[in-house]
């Protein structure tokens, strides 16, 4: 027989400060679906809590060195290479210890930007709907339609000659093409036969023909901007939409204006760090550095506590910005002058410091080992004093 939810919150409200709340509900949610007795109950209660004892970190615990320890030790066993996507073959994407440096190094832009987009309930289950939406998420250049761009230098204009293939199977017709070279004024804009595009240019000069044979080709006829392939990929019982390209401002935009039907916005995801921050805020971002440095480490069979790694993404991001751990971020910023030179371009950081007149307060764990103090760490955390009383005994 199942037990009461009386009597399994009667034995969790003798937890209720020792416990956090989140973990209380959970358990009486549990617990609530199995068939135990009152005894069983209270002796699981009892494990859990003397669980969560023991993860709690003590006073004084080296919390920032166990981290690096945590993830540099597991770290040593990741693979240099870059694999594709798991699932996706068409799919380039940086995995393993590059993947892990671009995270925390902050870096601006990943060297394999991609996106995760996710449809809403109309489009999901259907793969001609999904590839509907694709359709207007890819970008389709004139470039991508062409079987080739060429200058003729006796007319002084561009011949675009169309693959009527590709054409059919983007859903494109010359007339879009053509009309979409108009809009730019490149120049008089003729489509001669079905397949063939002359833009006659108001130049003869051969530089300016070449650039302008450039700007043609990358003529944006469709899609969003930096969103350069995207694959269509079942899991479970949906589809979802891979991207070879990161545009998160764009996919929002372009829902936003209705040009865009069926993503839906609460789980699309990007590999941005910067973008995400940019876009969502830096709540968002510190979670997906917590997210994406997981699923690199998950990804090569490591198990790291997610915990040592939500502490490198808080400070990474407790400034409110995106910061690298190096020079240039957190360890560049740090208030000890001594624990800046420790790390890198020692004479640089002692030579500025000198020259504004700076003090190191010697409150940090590096600056201490320098000059042959204690720590602040673990006993060293407390300070005893000890002072004589007026009588001349001491306390």
């Amino acid at each position: 027989m199942t037990l009461g939810l009386k009597a399994i919150r009667k034995h969790l409200s003798k937890y209720k400060d020792k416990l956090p709340k989140n973990v209380l509900d959970e358990l009486e949610e549990k617990l609530s679906k199995l068939d135990i007795s009152e005894k069983e109950c209270k002796r699981i209660i009892e494990e859990i809590h003397r669980a969560y004892s023991r993860a709690l970190v003590e006073p004084g615990e080296a919390v920032g060195t166990v981290a690096a320890q945590s993830i540099g030790e597991p770290g040593t066993q990741m693979t240099l290479r870059t694999f594709h996507y798991a699932g996706v073959r068409e799919l380039n994407v940086t995995l393993g210890l590059p993947r892990l440096i671009e995270i925390v190094d902050a870096r601006r832009s990943p060297s394999t930007p991609m996106m995760t987009i996710y449809l809403d309930e109309d489009h999901r289950y259907d793969k001609e709907k999904a590839r509907e939406v694709a359709k207007k998420i890819e970008t389709i250049t004139v470039e991508n339609v062409s079987r080739s761009v060429e200058v003729d230098f006796l007319t002084s204009s561009i011949v675009v000659v169309l693959d009527e293939k590709v054409l059919r199977d983007k859903d494109i017709s010359p007339e879009n093409v053509a009309k979409a070279l108009e809009k730019q004024k490149f120049g008089d804009v003729q489509l001669e036969g079905d397949m063939v595009i002359r833009i006659t240019a108001q130049t003869s000069d051969v530089n300016a023909l070449q650039k302008l044979r450039e700007k043609v080709m990358s003529l944006k006829l469709r899609g969003i901007k930096g969103i350069n392939r995207v694959v269509i990929q079942r899991e479970r019982d949906e589809y979802v939409l891979y991207t070879d390209g990161s545009n998160l401002k764009g996919v929002f935009d372009a829902v936003e204006r209705g040009e865009l039907k069926g993503v839906d916005v609460s789980r699309v995801m990007s590999n941005n760090i910067h973008e995400i921050a940019e876009v969502l805020g830096i709540e968002a971002a510190r979670a997906a550095i917590i997210q994406e440095a997981m699923k690199v480490l998950e990804e090569q069979g490591l198990d790291v506590d997610t915990r040592h790694v939500m502490l490198v993404a808080d400070l990474m991001t407790c400034t409110g910005r995106v910061r690298q751990i190096g020079r240039h971020g957190v360890s560049g910023e740090k208030e000890s002058v001594l624990a800046r030179a420790a790390f890198e371009v020692t004479v640089k950081h002692l030579l500025e410091a000198s020259a504004r007149g700076e003090e190191d307060p010697l409150q940090g764990v590096t600056e201490n080992v320098i000059v042959g103090q204690p720590i602040p760490l673990g006993t060293g955390l407390v300070e005893l004093f000890v002072t004589a009383a007026p009588g001349g005994k001491r306390k």
